[in-house]
């Protein structure tokens, strides 16, 4: 797949050709969905919980007497039919951990990027650079490569401050490192902006070279 690649004044400097295993691939969305489902399921802390009645601290006295008082026969305040009683079959600490093998998350991360690809999604820059962190700038330049409509992603080669802490302030874009990609974030972006040195990034964690290990997405910046 070729696309050109602009500047960050919006100008065209040449183009790119995205490698089809990686961007070109059959979009899969069942596999999508289950590393979607995978993701938010992990990220989730399971600390839930919940006082059964032998854990829930009231008067350990009968209630009332068994008999006379026309009422039904009761020993404990603690019984979960009682307002301030214990909760039966409630949420306990659990782990929601589920596991996908690397293969797996690897293919729905492709075909992510596929189905971006294939919406014309993807705006490839030659380089994200700035000398300091300023908003106005980001937004001025995110506008010049039409990359200001509904939720931007920009995925950086590694870590780059300026230009992290200018996206920061933006409701409706942010910036991930290309080893932390993640297919809720693909997912959840409407723009997907990578400099050129991202490309190469995909191309050696998804491509034929020595795979890195694929982000959770769990300690990625919410």
């Amino acid at each position: 797949m070729l696309i050109p690649v602009v500047n960050m004044q919006g100008e065209k400097v040449g183009e790119v050709t995205l490698r089809p295993e990686i961007y070109e691939v059959t979009v899969n969305v069942p596999l999508m969905h289950q590393a979607l489902v995978r993701q938010l399921a992990n990220a989730r802390l399971g600390t839930h919980s919940v006082k059964t009645r032998g854990e829930n601290n009231r008067s350990k006295a009968k209630w009332y007497r068994q008999k006379g008082t026309g009422r039904a026969r009761h020993g404990s305040r603690n019984a979960p039919i009682f307002v301030g009683g214990g909760i039966a079959h409630g949420p306990k600490p659990r782990t929601y951990v589920k596991k996908m093998p690397k293969k797996m998350r690897q293919a729905a991360l492709r075909s992510a990027l596929s189905a971006k690809a294939a919406a014309q999604q993807v705006v490839v820059v030659d380089e994200l650079r700035m000398d300091a962190p300023k908003t106005k700038e980001i937004v001025a330049t995110l506008r010049r490569m039409s990359a200001d409509q509904g939720r931007t992603l920009v995925l950086l080669p590694e870590r780059n401050s300026s230009v992290e802490l200018s996206v920061r302030n933006l409701p409706t874009a942010r910036t991930l490192r290309a080893q932390y990609l993640n297919v809720r974030d693909l997912l959840n972006s409407d723009t997907l902006v990578l400099p050129l040195a991202s490309v190469e990034a995909i191309d050696t964690l998804l491509g034929a070279g020595v795979p890195s290990p694929v982000g959770d997405g769990v300690g990625a910046e919410e």
